[in-house]
Parts: structure tokens; sequence; C-alpha cells
């Protein structure tokens, strides 16, 4: 409260008020209640206040232009109009203004808003509503930039894919009879059901994979947009054979329902690894908006198209084409953070090759996507059956004693030209990284005593005997321990995350069993 100053009066002086003389018992009475009006308007609320030093003319220019309260604009001192706040949308600042009446309120309804930017012209208006639709909120700052090639393969995805749908649904009513007018109605309806319906089992048979989409997402992304290819080309040949439409339309129904499953549960995990912020929802809205706006444009096209009868092999052959590339693009523009099987390998062999791990855009470029998570053919084999690892008990009873302090073991097999990572049943996450890390040590091992060669089963050599694969193990638990914290926080520093491991371990584990002849 601000204080107030009284000037005093000699001590035997009066004060004069209202033309009479009073006494010093009156002054003091003055002053109480001077203090008791102020305390009283300290104490108001701050819309109170507003009502009651701010109005519409009524009080002088230069009392409204020393109100403490809302600063009020030069244009604004003449005017009833009194500035409320101001607020930012999307970079755009704007101040919003209310009308008073002579009584020093509000008067209703006489809010307006007063954009401080220059107005915008028509283009750049549309422009605004078409990012509205079409990029997330804050953009670019808000995604990666891995985001706009993405969304600009999926657009060009999308729109082959909805041209070619305009072409194999016009084969599909024609193998029915539509066109033709051969069929009933009815029976145009039953053959249109049991398709859908086997697309439907095939859809809920193939969810039961749900875990390994998370492994191998872009693998399997892009093995589901080549089932999708697949099917369209199946529908097509309805309009060859047209007697076979229920088998081919149940059978391309199952594939293409197959590949939506594929593309429904990896979208997810892809738009997670744009978001920067608590915007993923915002960014899947946009990004499915994308795609639906090029899928009509490819049907706007393709009905163009198909007015002029061209051929439908050559045209489907040609979209196809576009749809393959613009999925292969799209899959591989993509930089996740996490490390699966195909990404730890680059990772791994980079730092044992140049003592460097590679960056999120330079590992994810790297990382083969043709091949696919059913194709068992690899190298490394991580969390194996005993079995398949150990065909010589005198091999494990050699290569158990240098992991007794660890929670896994690594071992190569002549015979099959594998190198094998067994997990014990203590082993958590980080002993899985350290495992496969171990794995891809050995093999490296390996591939430099077979003068670089991966496919030891077709040298020419004789295979290596056990003291030769025990000397390679030593070794590579030597350099295991040296180099593995090493790699871990290169990779950390290059933004891998590396906590959560998506390597795909088997299930089996070694338990610890006591034996006498040990």
């Amino acid at each position: 409260m601000p204080s107030i100053k009284l000037k005093q009066s000699p001590p035997d002086s009066a004060v004069s008020i209202g033309g009479g003389v009073a006494s010093h018992e009156s002054a003091r009475l003055l002053v109480r209640e001077t203090l008791r009006i102020s305390a009283s308007l300290a104490s108001s609320p701050a819309s109170t206040i507003l009502d009651q030093v701010v109005d519409d003319g009524c009080r002088s220019p230069q009392a409204q232009a020393d109100s403490p309260l809302l600063p009020l604009e030069k244009e604004f001192v003449n005017s009833s109009l009194r500035l409320v706040c101001c607020e930012e949308i999307d970079g755009r600042r704007w101040k919003y203004v209310a009308e008073r009446d002579c009584s020093g309120r509000f008067k209703r309804n006489s809010v307006r808003a007063i954009c401080l930017e220059s107005p915008q012209t028509p283009i750049d208006e549309v422009m605004s509503f078409v990012r509205s639709y079409v990029v997330p909120e804050g953009f670019p700052d808000s995604v990666s930039s891995s985001y706009v090639p993405y969304m600009t393969w999926r657009a060009l995805k999308h729109f082959f894919g909805g041209a070619m749908g305009v072409f194999t649904t016009q084969s599909l009513l024609g193998s029915v009879g539509v066109s033709r007018n051969k069929s009933t109605p009815a029976a145009v309806a039953i053959n249109w059901i049991l398709k859908d319906g086997a697309g439907r089992v095939g859809k809920m048979l193939f969810a039961r994979q749900g875990k390994k989409f998370d492994y191998d997402l872009k693998q399997l992304r892009f093995a589901g947009d080549l089932l999708m290819e697949l099917g369209a080309g199946v529908e097509l040949a309805t309009a060859a054979v047209p007697h076979l439409f229920l088998p081919l339309a149940c059978a391309a129904n199952v594939a293409k329902n197959v590949a939506a499953v594929t593309s429904t549960s990896t979208r997810t995990p892809i738009y997670k690894a744009f978001a920067k912020g608590e915007n993923i929802g915002d960014v899947t809205a946009k990004g499915e908006c994308v795609g639906n706006i090029a899928d009509l444009l490819g049907t706007g096209l393709s009905i163009m198209m198909s007015k002029r009868n061209p051929s439908l092999v050559t045209t489907f052959a040609l979209l196809s084409c576009g749809y393959v590339f613009s999925s292969y693009q799209e899959v591989k523009s993509v930089a996740l953070h996490t490390l699966n099987r195909a990404r730890f390998t680059v990772a791994v062999e980079s730092f044992l090759k140049t003592g460097q791990v590679p960056s999120l855009q330079e590992g994810n470029k790297q990382e083969k996507i043709f091949t696919f998570p059913w194709v068992e053919d690899r190298p490394v084999v991580l969390g194996s059956r005993f079995k398949d690892a150990f065909q010589d008990p005198s091999m494990y009873l050699a290569v158990k004693p240098f992991f007794d302090k660890e929670r896994y073991l690594v071992t190569y097999s002549p015979s099959k030209g594998k190198v094998y990572a067994l997990l014990k049943n203590q082993a958590k996450s980080d002993d899985i990284l350290k495992a496969a890390f171990h794995a891809h040590v050995l093999l490296h091992s390996m591939n430099r005593s077979s003068e670089g060669t991966s496919k030891f089963r077709e040298q020419s050599d004789p295979a290596p005997t056990i003291a030769e694969i025990e000397s390679h193990i030593a070794e590579s638990c030597e350099m295991v321990s040296t180099s593995y914290d090493i790699f871990r926080r290169r990779a950390a520093e290059q933004g891998w995350t590396m906590s959560e491991s998506l390597l795909n371990p088997g299930r089996a584990r070694i338990c610890h069993i006591h034996q006498g002849n040990e």
C-alpha cells in the first residue's frame, strides 16, 4: 500500500476544513478515515480496481494514462477501448481490447482481437490452413530431421497405392460379373463377404507375431508393403480367370490384411521416433492425414486414366514399381534410436574396424532392409539352444571356464560356421547386450584368421580345431573386457539407446547344475 504523507501543522495551530476551524481531534479522525479508505482500495480485486480507475473518457486523459494497472497504448488514451491482455499463437501475437461505458464497466460482447502482425496474404492464409492439417504443431522443431523425407516418401507411396486401388477394384468387379450382369446381386454379396472374411481371419492369425514388429520394424514394414503389392497383383489376375474369383480374391485379401496389420503395428514406433516431446498424438494424426491426402490424389488420377482404357498390366506395373521404390525409401529414411540385430551389427562392426560407433543417421542408413526376420541364416545366433551350439561336449567343457564370471557364454560351431551366444538364467538386459557384443568380437576374430570371410564352411581349409577355437575365445574375452565399456559409452554419445535392447534373443537359458565329473 503506498504511504500517505500528511503535511503536519504547527503544534498549536488548527486545521482548516470546509472553511471552518477543526480541533486536533477532528484532524486525527480525518487521518484515520483516509487510512481506512486506502487499505480498502489496496485489498480490492484487480477487476474492482480496474472498474474504479479506468473508464471510457469520463476521466481526463491524463488520469487514464496515469493508471497503475494495465498499461494503455497511445491509441486508447482518448478512446473507450481498453487493453485487456496479449497472447501469442504459433508465433503470431494478438492483443484483446474491450469497450467501457461511462460508469466504468465493460460492455458485454465488446471484446475485440487485434493482430499485432501485418495481415496475411490469401496465399499465406491457405498455406497456414494446409500446414495445420499436414504438419505437427511447432514444426520443424517438434520433430526429428528424418520426419520430412519419411513423410515425402510415405505420401508418394500412398499416391501410387490409391491409383492402383481403382484398377484392382475394376478387375474384381469385372471378374465377379458385376459389369456383365452375369451374377445376381446376392451372389456378388456372398462372394464379397467371403473375401473380406478370409482377410479378417488372416489378420487375426498374423497378429500373434506382434513382438516381432518391435524387433525388426523396418524389415517387417517393407515386407508388408511387398505383400500388399502381391495381394494387389492377385486381385488384378482375377480379370484373366474370373471363374477363380473366390479363391484368388480370398488369397489377395489375406495378403492385404496381413500387410495392414504390419503397417498398423509398426506405425507408432516410427512416429515415436519423430516426436521430440509429448506430441506423439499430433505427429500420428498429421502423418495419417498426409497419407489420406496422397491416397485421394492418386485415386483421382487413376480414375482419369481409367477413362482412356489404358493397358491394365502396363499401368499396374509402373504404379507398382513406384509403390515399392517409395516404400523402400520410406523405411530407409527412418532414424530409430534403438539397437535391433541389424543396427547392432552395423554399430559393432564399425567399432571393431574403426574404433568409432556410427551416428544414428549413418547406422540406420547402413541397416539392411532386405534381410527379413524369418531368414535364419545369420552368422551370429543369440540365445540359442545348447544342442545347436555344441555338437561336441568337449567343446563346452573347454569353453565354460572362460565364462564362469559371466551370465552368458560364446562359442563357434565349425560344422555350421556360426557363432553362438548362450544365455544363463540370471542374464539381464545388459548381459544380453554384452553377449551379443562378445559374439561379434569372436566372429571378427575368426574372420580375420580366415582371410576376412565369414562363410567358414565354404573354405577348402580344414575346420578349426578345438584348441584354435579356444585360443580365439580367449582372445575375444580379453578384448571384450577392455572394449565393451568403451563401446557402450561411444554408442550413448551418438544417441543410441542401450538400455532397451531389441536383439530378439532366444528363450533358451543355461541353468547351472552341479555334476560330480566337473
